[in-house]
């Protein structure tokens, strides 16, 4: 059974620590809210137990999180109490009659060290890449050409750009090595060398990029003869980390570039190279979002036996 997305913040100590914190703070601004409020020097008025009470069930909500569930998420959560915190000391300070003066003052210094405090594991613990959970992609398509066939044409990485949206350049660096380019959102661009971790000719090719890639990936694809003779079933499952996490899945989804669905089409790119020889569309078909422009598309007619052994050569 694969591990929680955030499994290491079980044992990171800060994590924990804030999460136990968070508790011994939460239970007597429950259970004692008049003597917390006058302890921090803002008086036991009834709005001031009632606000002690709200924060305190917050730090509970917040303790059961970071000890049940660890994630940055509530870490952040801590980072959005310590700014409401220190608004409401604010208050109290602007509305001070003098009486706890002191002990208002020392409570909000010692506030905005804990907010220091947070913030720093927030940020730490959000970019830490074990913390990042990786995004799996899997498609199939059957293509009418031999497993052999359609291995070795994939098999040539500088083909992949041919049928592969997003994909800039594949350069072989030999001892199974190469270089990668692909296009990102908003113009970018990312690199990375990868390796060969597997090629069985015919049936399997498996890779996993290298220490200090833009986006570190691995995959496999599959060459499985299909039922009935009917050529090639082509498997392929990806892993990868987007750039910027969850939110960077969320504004490329957004700008219609949904990870998912270019897998799905540039397996059917694929296709249609191994049967055609191009990327192939009726002539009525629209040409579809930017990444789709950058292939030549014609009309769709059948390749002679030549003209699909030039294409495949």
């Amino acid at each position: 059974m694969p591990s929680p997305p955030h499994a290491p913040l079980r044992a990171d100590p800060l994590t924990r620590g804030l999460g136990l914190f968070s508790a011994a703070l939460g239970v007597p601004q429950v259970l004692r809210p008049a003597e917390v409020a006058r302890a921090l020097g803002v008086g036991d008025a009834p709005r001031h137990r009632t606000a002690t009470v709200v924060v305190g069930v917050r730090e509970l909500v917040a303790a059961a999180g970071l000890l049940g569930r660890p994630h940055p998420a509530w870490l952040w959560a801590r980072v959005g109490g310590d700014a409401m915190d220190l608004t409401l000391m604010g208050r109290a300070l602007r509305h001070h009659d003098g009486r706890g003066l002191q002990r208002t003052v020392l409570s909000t210094a010692a506030l905005a060290v804990v907010t220091a405090v947070d913030v720093h594991a927030a940020l730490t613990r959000s970019n830490r890449k074990e913390t990042r959970r990786p995004m799996e992609l899997t498609s199939t398509t059957t293509v009418t050409r031999p497993p052999e066939e359609v291995y070795a044409f994939w098999r040539q990485l500088d083909r992949l750009p041919t049928f592969m949206a997003h994909l800039d350049e594949v350069r072989d660096t030999g001892g199974g090595r190469s270089r990668w380019k692909a296009s990102a959102p908003f113009g970018k661009s990312v690199e990375w060398d990868a390796e060969t971790t597997a090629d069985v000719p015919g049936e399997r090719i498996a890779w996993r990029s290298l220490d200090g890639a833009d986006v570190p990936n691995n995959g496999e694809v599959l060459f499985l003869p299909a039922p009935g003779g009917r050529g090639t079933e082509v498997h392929v499952a990806l892993n990868y980390r987007i750039p910027g996490g969850a939110v960077g899945k969320a504004v490329a989804r957004w700008f219609g570039e949904e990870p998912s669905q270019q897998l799905d089409d540039d397996l059917r790119r694929f296709k249609q190279v191994m049967e055609t020889g191009e990327v192939v569309r009726s002539d009525g078909a629209p040409r579809g979002k930017q990444a789709r422009e950058e292939f030549p598309q014609h009309p769709a007619h059948p390749l002679t036996d030549d003209e699909r052994a030039e294409a495949l050569a």
